[in-house]
């Protein structure tokens, strides 16, 4: 991607993202409704004005870029360039009361995540990363923590329930014996601290790319390594993570691969 093009598309991924945040914290200050989707997922108003606020800054500042939106679908022709954007990614933390929740942006490029945005404003952060210029948390850049043993890492799961049927899940039992620790943070909670160097290793088995392609991002370019859980790069079909730091990483990878061992 052009320099000048992809410096715009921070910047407005930023905004955009910057936006959405005010329309969260005011429906948070007052509360909503809640209605279910088809999925039998939650939705607010809140989703949808911090998209449609999304889409105007996005739409205006790169317009030959087509958006898919987790409230409003796609828009434009996919082409080269598509906006991620989940406006409010933990709808059901928001409807209970509980931070966390956030606004993920991301860009692709052809079949190449190029930026990201993560956005928390009641849980008070803000992460971005794009390629090749690093990953920065509120204007300060951050990295992935420098473990290299099982028995060090710090992990943290997420969404794992169709894990819980899979032939791995003693595979992850078997990590989390071996492991310094193990947390539950979720969401793009454990993402953020992964990058920064607080924890080593998430592992989820139920995403949405959507709730991923920026965090993505922001860990490559923390220094981490971000596949599925079975170590392939991610696609726009994408449903599980494998996120860590890169001797991690492989680790925890092989473990979790059919015959691949446990302790």
């Amino acid at each position: 991607m052009n320099p000048d093009i992809a410096a715009a598309a921070l910047a407005a991924a930023r905004e955009a993202a910057a936006a959405a945040a005010e329309v969260i914290k005011h429906y948070w200050r007052r509360g909503v409704e809640v209605e279910l989707k088809a999925d039998a997922t939650p939705v607010t108003i809140a989703d949808r004005e911090a998209e449609r606020a999304i889409r105007q800054i996005l739409q205006a500042a790169l317009p030959q870029a087509s958006i898919y939106g987790e409230e409003f679908g796609l828009e434009g022709e996919r082409e080269r360039l598509l906006w991620l954007v989940d406006p409010l990614d933990g709808t059901k933390s928001f409807v209970r009361r509980t931070p966390f929740f956030s606004t993920q942006i991301a860009l692709m490029d052809g079949d190449e995540l190029v930026l990201g945005v993560s956005s928390a404003p009641v849980y008070g952060e803000t992460m971005w990363a794009s390629v090749g210029a690093g990953a920065w948390l509120d204007g300060a850049r951050v990295q992935v923590a420098d473990t290299h043993t099982i028995g060090e890492t710090s992990i943290s799961i997420g969404n794992v329930r169709t894990l819980t049927a899979d032939g791995r899940w003693d595979a992850l039992g078997a990590l989390i014996h071996d492991s310094n620790r193990i947390r539950g943070y979720g969401d793009f909670c454990h993402y953020h601290l992964l990058a920064r160097g607080s924890l080593d290793l998430v592992i989820e088995s139920d995403v949405n790319i959507l709730d991923i392609a920026a965090l993505a991002v922001i860990v490559r370019e923390a220094g981490g390594v971000f596949t599925d859980l079975d170590g392939v790069p991610l696609t726009l079909d994408t449903r599980s993570v494998l996120a860590a730091t890169p001797s991690i990483h492989a680790q925890a990878l092989q473990r979790l691969r059919p015959g691949g061992g446990t302790r």
